[in-house]
């Protein structure tokens, strides 16, 4: 009995003691004040055990076409041949976007320059619109001026012009690039890597193709119109020096009313033709548009001449003029030479100041003739 009862109480202390532990691992705390996993790394060894090294976190690769994927090369033929392709590349778009800045520039300059100019001419037709005395130095030197800025916008077109032919050499390197890249395609000994990177290039070169007819389009655009617009300036300069030149303000040159829209039809043809005069046709009959009289010196006829040929241009836009120097018949032969070589010499006046005006000389013809009918030298102007 005594030897069951040891055995009872050795069993009962060993499951108390079992019962302690897994309270103690339940819990994480035991009565000694030590932490269980300390106490037993104490007392047991673990079997070996060796450390993984680190994994290696492996970057997903950049998509195809950007700055990252661009720098590599796989080592290959056409590798070789994909970076040669990608540093081309790099100059063109280089030079695309310098050929846009320049567009800015110039763009710039012109604004600036037809500033200048239009606030010269301004401050001229105001001057003149008042009155002034003719041939006004002060006006003179204004329009020296207005001549200088118009220079400048000349030269900006030609700049525009420069940029125009540099923009074309590099659409030429364009295609020759967008060429070389599809030949790349059939080289042998390329990777997809390759492939990859051929298809990234040619998406690049045609998106600036594309900018490239764009900026060609723009240049050449601002060419016409400030070519058209210089050209014409120039017409309306030599019509405001001669308003200087007399002290009074005419208005824009002929020319740019000489191919306006005709807002009126021409007149029937008449059955009947004179014979001694041109048959006018925005005049009526044979009646000319104007007669200047040279009956005394220094005769003032620009405006009222101006005036005259302005509407008739507005009536029939493709309208010619003749002059025609008409002398006294009555007299001397030696008199009415006199008289023939001085009313020429006024009609060649007539239409100097004309052409100064903006009317082109080729629509402008000249002929002579005696009457009897006149006192003094006449210029009569007819409209055909």
């Amino acid at each position: 009995m005594s030897i069951r009862a040891s055995h009872c109480a050795i069993l009962a202390t060993a499951l108390l003691l079992g019962g302690c532990a897994y309270a103690d691992d339940l819990f994480g705390t035991n009565w000694s004040g030590e932490h269980p996993r300390a106490a037993s790394a104490t007392t047991a060894q673990p079997a070996a055990y060796t450390v993984p090294p680190p994994r290696t976190q492996v970057a997903p690769s950049p998509p195809s076409g950007s700055a990252a994927a661009a720098g590599a090369s796989t080592g290959t033929i056409v590798g070789q041949k994909v970076q040669s392709l990608r540093n081309d590349l790099g100059r063109l778009q280089a030079n695309v976007a310098q050929r846009q800045q320049a567009l800015a520039t110039a763009r710039a300059s012109v604004q600036h320059d037809s500033r200048a100019y239009f606030d010269t001419v301004a401050r001229i037709n105001s001057r003149l619109q008042t009155g002034t005395t003719p041939g006004n130095p002060n006006l003179v030197a204004e329009w020296n001026q207005a001549q200088t800025a118009l220079d400048r916008i000349n030269g900006d077109i030609g700049q525009l012009n420069r940029i125009s032919t540099e923009a074309a050499a590099d659409a030429s390197f364009a295609s020759y690039l967008s060429n070389a890249t599809r030949d790349a395609f059939s080289l042998q000994g390329a990777v997809e890597e390759d492939h990859r990177e051929l298809s990234a290039i040619q998406t690049e070169v045609d998106a600036t193709s594309v900018k490239l007819d764009a900026l060609l389009n723009s240049v050449s655009d601002e060419i016409s119109r400030q070519s058209n617009y210089v050209a014409n300036e120039r017409d309306n300069l030599v019509t405001l020096s001669q308003a200087i030149k007399n002290g009074r303000l005419f208005g824009p040159s002929l020319a740019s009313r000489a191919f306006a829209p005709a807002s009126v039809a021409s007149a029937p043809a008449s059955p009947r033709r004179a014979q001694s005069a041109p048959r006018p046709v925005a005049a009526v009959g044979n009646r000319p548009l104007v007669v200047i009289r040279f009956d005394r010196p220094n005769v003032s006829y620009e405006e009222a001449l101006y005036t005259a040929i302005s509407r008739a241009l507005e009536r029939k836009p493709s309208a010619t003029f003749e002059l025609v120097a008409v002398a006294p018949s009555a007299g001397t032969a030696a008199q009415v030479a006199v008289n023939s070589n001085t009313s020429k010499h006024n009609a060649e006046d007539v239409m100097r100041s004309l052409t100064n005006m903006g009317l082109p000389a080729d629509r402008v013809t000249l002929s002579a003739t005696t009457s009897n009918d006149v006192r003094s030298n006449e210029v009569r102007i007819y409209v055909r």
